[in-house]
């Protein structure tokens, strides 16, 4: 690689724009891990009470799962599609 290309790589406002995404993708992914911890505490304590899973909390577990992966996969440069907000909420 030579030194223009590093200059023209270091002046990519695409480059900037995507660290800025990725900064907040790191938080929303902080965020996510701790709604998930509360759905996985509450499922537990569920389950103690009610002898087995609730199937909702089920259910939100796999999508905040689903949505941790897609924002992993574009922290690791995996894919340019941005996750929520910026797509759709992960289904089932």
């Amino acid at each position: 690689m030579d030194n223009e290309q590093i200059k023209r790589n270091l002046t990519s406002t695409d480059h900037w724009l995507r660290l800025v995404f990725m900064v907040m993708f790191v938080i929303l992914l902080e965020v996510a891990g701790v709604v998930m911890l509360a759905t996985i505490v509450l499922q537990f304590l569920f389950a103690i009470v009610s002898g087995g899973p609730n199937d909702n909390l089920r259910q939100l577990g796999n999508q905040i799962a689903s949505y941790i992966y897609q924002t992993l996969q574009f922290l690791i440069y995996n894919t340019e599609e941005k996750p929520f907000p910026f797509s759709e909420w992960p289904q089932d």
